[in-house]
């Protein structure tokens, strides 16, 4: 890290503690835990001689104090840290500079704990935060290992070649190896030994590991149908769409055409995509269950699993983000069976679907240690188009504040980023993206105009048809 000198030291003390910066007004227990904290982030500094409300009240640096310093963070901290320390000189007294960068080998314990930063405070991670950032850092995934309790003779072959000849459906070279051979060239059977996604995607009988429990609910404590799915991933979103199309209402629509339509009260392949993500994306080595449970107006699916470490529901549904994958070698054999289609872009098709439907948006949100999606039906839609889009408008535009309604107006034609900010006179980028925009596109008001790069410099976001209406009824409101 570059070495800060007295003349940046006016700078940090106006912005206050942050992702990398901390004040201490000696250097203690803490002052290591933030340090192991900032290793296993993004690298930071503890300013010691500077208390928390920012004055600086200096400190004594004798010969030894330095030594120290850096022996007590080394004998503390596994993989050991080796902290640069650096004395400046500010208003007459010393300040202390402990630097860490990232470190390389993940994650860095403080006396057998394990700390993260989060904005300007130090939060221990979770069992499961632990686990991943070390497979992280060899570059693999929780489902690659080896599975101790279970063999070949565990799977099912008929499975395997029913998973060939899935994929050679669509697969320009067809695969012509015979199960045992595929598993090998997948690596889900390395060495003689079987691995985690190979147990889980081929299981011959049932196992507790892979449970999803299923409701269909009459209120929040009366169940009128229950199920509980105990089979491979390939099954269980087969099995949960069957559960789900048995406990929800379709319409047929007339239109005119020999062949009457048939529409669902959800988009089902809407469904089917946010199954598919809590089926490959959830926390197998958690012991709770995956939960699907249907009401008259809703379906809400958890999934053990939080969302990976810095990103957040706001950056899920903008799309800026790098798609992260729990379980890659799962997600790979989803991806070769044509179930995923590209990664990262899930969220965006679930929403256009929604929105297209006229329906109300999914609700996305981290629930305790795992991960919630809500979705809203309408079978109303189907059978009265106009006074249900209304409903849906109305419902929008009572979430739609001055500002937000002097962003969406803005957008009837593209406008980048930029110029968005300076109409709206917000000069802080993630404050804005976070805030306005992510709220805009998760109410369906706007929407990308590069929706398959969402980071690209050349993005642009436009006014949709809910934005449209929601301004024209909002205008009719104040005449």
């Amino acid at each position: 890290m570059l070495k800060l000198t007295n003349k940046q030291i006016p700078a940090l003390l106006k912005r206050g503690e942050s992702e990398t910066i901390e004040f201490k007004k000696v250097f203690d227990r803490e002052a290591v835990e933030t340090l192991t904290a900032f290793a296993n982030t993004h690298g930071g500094r503890v300013l010691i001689g500077i208390s928390d409300t920012r004055q600086v009240v200096g400190v004594d640096v004798g010969k030894e104090t330095v030594q120290n310093w850096i022996n007590q963070v080394k004998l503390s901290s596994s993989n050991a840290l080796i902290p640069d320390v650096d004395v400046v000189r500010f208003k007459k007294k010393d300040i202390a500079i402990l630097s860490v960068p990232e470190y390389p080998i993940k994650p860095v314990a403080c006396r057998g704990r394990y700390f993260r930063r989060v904005k300007n405070a130090n939060h221990q991670m979770t069992v499961s935060e632990v686990v991943n950032e070390h497979l992280k850092t060899f570059n693999t995934s929780w489902d690659y290992y080896i599975d101790d309790f279970h063999t070949e003779a565990d799977i099912s072959f008929e499975k395997v070649q029913a998973f060939v000849e899935r994929v050679n459906r669509t697969r320009e070279v067809p695969i012509q190896d015979d199960p045992l051979t595929l598993l090998r060239k997948f690596e889900l059977l390395r060495d003689g030994r079987l691995t985690r996604a190979a147990f889980f995607l081929f299981m011959a009988g049932e196992s507790s590991l892979s449970a999803i429990e299923l409701g269909r609910f009459q209120t929040p404590i009366i169940i009128k149908d229950g199920a509980r799915l105990k089979t491979d991933l390939f099954a269980e979103v087969d099995g949960v769409m069957a559960f789900i199309r048995k406990h929800i209402n379709k319409a047929y629509i007339i239109s005119g055409e020999p062949q009457r339509e048939e529409r669902w009260e959800y988009p089902l392949e809407a469904v089917r995509e946010i199954i598919i993500n809590a089926v490959v994306h959830r926390d197998y080595s958690s012991s709770s269950d995956s939960i699907i449970k249907i009401y008259d107006d809703r379906i809400e699916i958890y999934n053990p699993g939080k969302l990976p470490s810095g990103l957040t529901v706001e950056r899920l549904l903008t799309g800026d983000y790098t798609s992260a994958v729990r379980n890659r070698k799962i997600a790979d054999m989803f991806k070769e069976a044509g179930l995923i289609e590209k990664y990262g872009t899930g969220i965006r098709r679930v929403l256009r679907e929604f929105e297209a439907n006229g329906l109300p948006l999914p609700k996305f949100e981290e629930i305790g240690e795992g991960f919630r999606v809500t979705v809203f039906n309408g079978l109303a839609v189907a059978e009265k188009p106009p006074q249900v889009t209304e409903q849906v408008t109305e419902q929008v535009t009572e979430q739609v504040t001055e500002s937000l309604l002097k962003l969406i107006s803005f957008c009837a034609e593209p406008k980048n980023t930029k110029e968005l900010m300076a109409h709206l006179n917000i000069k802080h980028r993630e404050h804005f993206r976070s805030t306005m925009l992510a709220k805009a596109l998760t109410l369906g008001l706007i929407e990308a105009t590069i929706p398959n790069k969402p980071q690209s410099r050349f993005q642009k976001y436009r006014l949709t048809a809910r934005g449209q209406r929601v301004l024209d009824q909002m205008t009719r409101h104040q005449k």
